[in-house]
This record gives structure tokens, C-alpha cells and sequence, in this order.
């Protein structure tokens, strides 16, 4: 089973596929998008800021994730929390 996990909780979209075969896991592609330099003039994570960026990295990071797996994907999962609201939305 191939499986696209998706995160996006607070302020790192991230997506990796993943292959399970009974107790048997391989982490078949991570792909993280940084939202550090966004962030850091303000000292902490602003929720609609990183939501906004969620928004615009989420399709290029799962497609890389896709790509570079290269196998189909059977589920998908997405963090359903804990994490800010309006981020988790997105994911």
C-alpha cells in the first residue's frame, strides 16, 4: 500500500509518500516547504500568514513528493490536528 501523507499544522507544508507492507514501512519521498524566513520577523508563526503560504505550497510539494516516489498512491492522510485551525484547513 502506497500512502500520501500530508502536513500542514503549523508552519512547514510537508508531504511524503510512504510504502506499507505488513510491518514493513519505507519513507519512499519527504518534501518540506520552510516557512522560517516568513516568520521570523515576527518572532513566532502568524496563522494567516502561514496559511496563505500553506496554500501556495501544498500542490508543488505534493507533486514533488508524487514524482520522486513514482509509484500510485492508494490513500491519502492529512494531519487532522493538533495545530492551528486555519492551517489544518488547508492540509
Amino acid at each position: 500500500m502506497h500512502i500520501l501523507a500530508i502536513e500542514t499544522s503549523c508552519d512547514e507544508t510537508s508531504a511524503a509518500v510512504i510504502s506499507g507492507e505488513g510491518n514493513q514501512i519505507k519513507i519512499l519521498s519527504n518534501i518540506v516547504g520552510s516557512q522560517i524566513k516568513i516568520h521570523a520577523p515576527y518572532g513566532g508563526v502568524v496563522p494567516e500568514l502561514a496559511a496563505r503560504r500553506h496554500a501556495e505550497l501544498l500542490l508543488p510539494v505534493i507533486s514533488e513528493a508524487l514524482k520522486k516516489a513514482g509509484v500510485k498512491i492508494d490513500v491519502v492522510a492529512a494531519t487532522y490536528g493538533p495545530g492551528l485551525v486555519i492551517a489544518l484547513f488547508v492540509g
